[in-house]
C-alpha cells in the first residue's frame, strides 16, 4: 500500500473519531461504512453481524461496544428522515475490519489501524494501573512512617513498630508476614508489601490511616494497646474484604514494585528522547 494511501486514510479514520462525554472514542457506523469502501448499508451489516458475534464469544457484552443510535439525514425535497446507526468502540470497528472484505485496501489498512489503536489503549490503561499501584505503595510507606512515628512518641520508643505491623498482617491475611512472603517468594530483604497488588497495599494503608486516628484519639500509651487497635482494624478491612468474595492470602503476588517503577521510568526516558516511541513495549 502506498504510503500517500496510507496518510489520507489515517486521516480519514481520525477524522471520524469521535467522544463520548466519559473520553469514550466512537465511530458511527454509516461513517465506518464509507471508510470501509462498502457503498451499501446492507452489504455493510453482513460484517457488523460477524462483528457482533465474535464480541460474544470473546466474553464483551456487546452492547458495550455496539450501541444503536438514529441518525437525522437530508431528503432530496429539504425534510429529514431518521435512518438507523450504531456508536461503534475502537474495539467493535477493530471487529468489523476483522470480519470485512480482505481484498478491500480499506478493510487491510483498518485491520491494522485499530488493531494498533487497540493495543496503545490496552499499553496506557496498563501504564495508569502500575501507576496506581506505585503511588500505593509510596502512600503505604507515608502512613507506615507516620504510625512509627505516632508509637515513639506515645510509648517512648519505636522498636515495637515491626511486631506491630507484623500483627496487622496477620490478622489481614490470617497468616504471618513471614508465610506471606514465602508464598509469594519475597526475598528475606524486602519487604512484603513491595510485591503486593494494589487492592491489598491500600487494604494496609486504610487500616493504619484508623490505627493512626485512634491511637491518637485515645492517647493509647502502650505496644498492648497499639498492638490491639492495629489488629482489629486489620480485622475489619479483612472482613469487609471476604464479604465481597475477596481472600487475601489467596491472592496472587505482582510484580515487584521497583522493577514496576524502574521500568515506568525507563519509559519516559525514552519518551523523552522520542516521542513517537510512547506507548511502544519492548
Amino acid at each position: 500500500m502506498k504510503r500517500e494511501l496510507i496518510l489520507s486514510l489515517t486521516e480519514n479514520f481520525e477524522a471520524h473519531a469521535q467522544e463520548t462525554e466519559n473520553g469514550i472514542d466512537y465511530w458511527l457506523a454509516r461513517d465506518l461504512q464509507q471508510l470501509l469502501g462498502y457503498s451499501k448499508w446492507d452489504n455493510f451489516l453482513n460484517p457488523i453481524s460477524k462483528a457482533k458475534t465474535a464480541c460474544e464469544v470473546s466474553g464483551h457484552e456487546v452492547l458495550d461496544h455496539f450501541a444503536d443510535v438514529g441518525k437525522m439525514v437530508e431528503l432530496g425535497s429539504g425534510s429529514q428522515r431518521e435512518i438507523d446507526d450504531i456508536m461503534l468502540t475502537r474495539y467493535a470497528c477493530y471487529l468489523i475490519a476483522q470480519n470485512g472484505d480482505p481484498q478491500k485496501e480499506e478493510i487491510a489498512f483498518a485491520q491494522t489501524y485499530f488493531a494498533m489503536q487497540t493495543r496503545k489503549a490496552e499499553l496506557i490503561e496498563e501504564r495508569l494501573l502500575a501507576a496506581e499501584r506505585i503511588s500505593a505503595r509510596q502512600k503505604l510507606t507515608g502512613t507506615e512512617k507516620e504510625l512509627s512515628s505516632v508509637i515513639y512518641q506515645q510509648t517512648g520508643g519505636n522498636q515495637n513498630f515491626a511486631i506491630i505491623r507484623s500483627k496487622g498482617d496477620q490478622a489481614l491475611f490470617n497468616k504471618s508476614t513471614q508465610t506471606m512472603k514465602s508464598h509469594w517468594k519475597v526475598p528475606a530483604s524486602r519487604a512484603l508489601a513491595d510485591f503486593a497488588p494494589t487492592i491489598i497495599l491500600k487494604a494496609k494503608d486504610f487500616a493504619t490511616e484508623i490505627t493512626i486516628h485512634n491511637a491518637r484519639q485515645h492517647q493509647l500509651s502502650t505496644e498492648n494497646q497499639i498492638s490491639s487497635e492495629h489488629i482489629s482494624n486489620n480485622r475489619a478491612v479483612r472482613n469487609t474484604l471476604l464479604s465481597r468474595g475477596i481472600r487475601p492470602e489467596e491472592l496472587p503476588a505482582a510484580e515487584d514494585v521497583k522493577k514496576v517503577e524502574r521500568r515506568l521510568a525507563s519509559e519516559d526516558k525514552k519518551s523523552l528522547k522520542n516521542p513517537d516511541c510512547l506507548g511502544e513495549s519492548e
